[in-house]
């Protein structure tokens, strides 16, 4: 879509509504910022609104309401102005209120008309006077939660029943701070120590992750637009998401199966470790298995990369039994330990998408399970935090496979696992994603 403006709130304003109607933020903030030819500050402006009003999108609509007289007759491009006003004023310390005023009464005009210019006006000056309403005054202790973090209340109480009062709290405390700038170094073609040197040359500040141990966290720049990235030296990947892999044990002439691997971030990790073996990746959908070639390519590992478009449910029809030494399961699940990065998930999931995608999840680990040789490792893992899709999943696969058991994961910072030597790794724990990681050795 080519944009008539490249004025950052007013862009900010039209990609709200946009990801309102279901597209994921990340991918729109990216087109817009591809279509349009604003300046680096601007482009940080725009982003840094779009995710923030789609981050406290409860307590600004809580905040907002007051001040309509007829909330649902108001237009949603204008409520989406007033969020992203409320927002800068709120969070943006540096924004001047002047600014913002100005800016979001500009925008109602060119977007509205003289009418719609006068009400905006009028509602920010009523705020301005009069002040928001605070979530800490809510009696209702799951409603004030819910409010306070923006987080739906049948999450709230879901996480609050499974981590206690206290750790959940910890947790929907830090889903609305700025995700980290992660890298995995690619060991194919580089060391850490010598990338982190050419990093900081270049400009970067860096630090080594705490953990995953290919990981560095980097600051100072997008070190996605730079020539690193682009000569395949690193990738993008959350410090979480490198953990599966690094658990894994993987041998030089292995033959691993990834059974959903698009984008394929985990299988060129897996990649980077072979020198005669390959790595079969799989994914329902075959325009995304684009994806993990292309960055299989980027990343030089692309000589043991093989691609199949596949259910994972659907392993037997290509694969003979005990023919992988190790396979991987990063489980399509809801996604709730991406809430910082991905902050539209804590609305577009149910309870029903819960239990439903357990139940896909447990199929998959079913299917796969006769594929792995006597002896080897599939490695279960998810980028969520609820246990109907971690720990159930695993209590029923074992319930119902004898000839598998739990083998404690060995991480290269050795990171600690729960009783049963799973880890379970919160968004607040270390700001990174939140993670699940399982390993299950089948016996003799």
């Amino acid at each position: 879509m080519k944009y008539q403006t490249n004025n950052p709130r007013e862009l900010a304003v039209r990609t709200l509504l946009r990801t309102s109607g279901g597209s994921y933020s990340n991918l729109q903030i990216n087109a817009v910022i591809e279509s349009t030819s604003m300046s680096d500050v601007d482009k940080a402006l725009f982003t840094n609104i779009v995710y923030g009003v789609i981050q406290y999108r409860m307590t600004l609509e809580y905040q907002l309401v007051p001040f309509l007289k007829d909330p649902e007759k108001t237009e949603d491009w204008v409520k989406e102005l007033l969020y992203t006003a409320m927002y800068q004023l709120e969070y943006l310390d540096r924004v001047p209120k002047r600014a913002i005023f100005d800016e979001s009464i500009k925008i109602a005009k060119s977007m509205g008309h003289d009418g719609t210019r006068r009400f905006v006006t009028g509602i920010l000056h009523q705020m301005d006077r009069k002040g928001v309403r605070e979530p800490d005054k809510i009696k209702d202790p799951v409603k004030k939660i819910s409010i306070k973090y923006s987080v739906p209340e049948w999450l709230v109480s879901l996480i609050e029943g499974q981590l206690g009062k206290q750790k959940a709290d910890q947790v929907f405390k830090s889903l609305n701070q700025t995700p980290k700038q992660s890298v995995r170094f690619n060991k194919a073609k580089t060391t850490k120590s010598k990338l982190t040197d050419q990093l900081t040359q270049a400009g970067f500040q860096t630090e080594d992750s705490l953990v995953a141990g290919e990981g560095i966290i980097v600051d100072k720049g997008q070190v996605v637009h730079s020539a690193f990235f682009e000569n395949g030296l690193l990738t993008i990947q959350d410090e979480s998401a490198m953990l599966p892999v690094e658990s894994m044990s993987i041998q030089p002439d292995d033959l691993i199966l990834d059974a959903c691997s698009a984008p394929g971030g985990k299988t060129t990790q897996i990649a980077a470790n072979l020198k005669n073996g390959r790595v079969i990746a799989l994914d329902i959908h075959q325009n995304k298995l684009k994806n993990v070639i292309r960055n299989a390519k980027r990343l030089g590992v692309d000589g043991v990369v093989e691609t199949q478009a596949l259910d994972a449910r659907k392993v037997d029809e290509k694969f003979s039994d005990e023919m992988f030494d190790h396979i991987l399961v990063d489980a399509p699940c809801s996604g709730f330990g991406l809430m910082r990065r991905k902050p539209e998930i804590r609305y577009d999931k149910t309870l029903a998408d819960i239990n439903h995608l357990s139940q896909i999840q447990l199929q998959i680990l079913e299917a796969v399970a006769p594929k792995v040789k006597t002896g080897g490792t599939i490695t279960y893992s998810t980028c969520t935090i609820v246990q109907q899709e971690n720990q159930e999943v695993i209590k029923q696969f074992l319930d119902a496979h004898p000839d598998f058991q739990i083998e404690p994961t060995k991480t290269d910072l050795n990171l600690t696992t729960d009783e049963n030597g799973m880890i379970n790794i919160y968004p607040d724990d270390f700001g990174s994603d939140g993670f699940f990681v399982c390993s299950l050795v089948r016996k003799s």
